[in-house]
């Protein structure tokens, strides 16, 4: 039988079909020949997994992601088909970790077993969780380091404007230091013969003193010879002379106060107090008698009688007597 150049055509591309669609599949991972189970696993974000990414159960590849698609319904999770060997039983309460593929980057999804007894069945959903990953470790990792090299950079950047402002301020002084060295040997310069003279003063001022230095010395040889001379007084015996005389006057004070004496009894004898208030009475009623009747002590009359006035006057208004 004889088969003709269309069949043979026909019959080599279903060949290279089939050995596309089985060449495919092997370099997605899928094991062709293998029955599976569907599992499937609801995420809020997938971090990049796609489809035909590994499932791995201790480190071994069981699987790989069949499909993923999107719930609008629950917004807008992501329901993610896995793709399980039949040998792997997966109890109750197991769950499909999310995490890094490793260095080289990408994701996988590992298998966390459950400890219940039930055993799932196909179809049925595993617990959805994320691993934090390489990247998110070195993330939170490098953050603070970041953030602290932030404020580094910040705390320097200030460091840096106070030196600025600082290098200003030298430069600043520096101008002023130079005018002022200017400044000060112009007036050396100018005030030159004034210093000179000024030296010349001091020097002479300097011998003036050396000289009336020489002349104090025999003065003050002389002064101690004048204290010596004025310590050699008797002091003492001028001392005891005052003392007796003090000594003798407070004994004549004493005596007056006791009343003897012409001294005590003039200050302490009552009697001579009233003699000498009766006599200043009598001086009084004389002088107002005087005064009122002058006649009767002047007469100047030619004729007549002489009038003698009244015997006696009263009392001048004026006098008070103790009495």
């Amino acid at each position: 039988m004889k088969i003709s150049k269309e069949t043979k055509v026909g019959i080599m591309g279903l060949v290279a079909i089939g050995m596309l669609y089985f060449g495919f599949h092997l370099l997605k991972g899928s094991d062709i020949f293998s029955k599976t189970h569907k599992y499937y696993v609801i995420y809020d974000n997938i971090d990049g997994l796609t489809v035909s990414n590994p499932v791995l159960l201790n480190g071994l590849n069981v699987g790989r992601v069949q499909a993923i698609r999107l719930l609008p319904e629950r917004n807008n999770h992501l329901l993610v088909t896995l793709d399980i060997r039949k040998g792997i039983a997966l109890k109750d309460g197991s769950a499909a970790l999310l995490a890094d593929g490793g260095l080289l980057g990408g994701k996988v999804i590992r298998l966390s077993m459950g400890n219940l007894p039930n055993v799932l069945t196909d179809k049925d959903t595993l617990i959805g969780s994320t691993e934090a990953g390489i990247s998110s470790l070195l993330q939170e990792k490098a953050l603070p380091v970041v953030t602290h090299a932030d404020s580094l950079v910040r705390n320097l950047n200030i460091v840096v404007t106070g030196f600025k402002e600082t290098g200003q301020i030298l430069n600043q002084v520096l101008k002023n230091y130079d005018q002022t060295a200017a400044n000060l040997n112009g007036l050396l310069g100018d005030n030159r013969q004034a210093l000179a003279g000024t030296l010349h003063n001091l020097n002479q001022l300097s011998n003036s003193l050396i000289e009336t230095e020489k002349q104090l010395k025999p003065l003050l040889t002389k002064t101690n010879t004048l204290a010596d001379s004025l310590n050699a007084l008797r002091i003492g015996e001028t001392l005891n002379s005052a003392n007796q005389s003090i000594a003798n006057l407070q004994k004549i004070l004493g005596g007056v106060q006791a009343g003897k004496g012409t001294a005590g009894k003039l200050i302490t004898d009552e009697t001579l107090y009233n003699n000498l208030n009766l006599t200043i009475v009598s001086l009084n009623k004389l002088m107002t008698n005087l005064r009122e009747e002058p006649k009767r002590y002047v007469h100047l009359s030619i004729f007549g009688k002489k009038d003698k006035g009244p015997k006696e006057s009263p009392l001048d208004s004026t006098s008070v007597i103790e009495q």
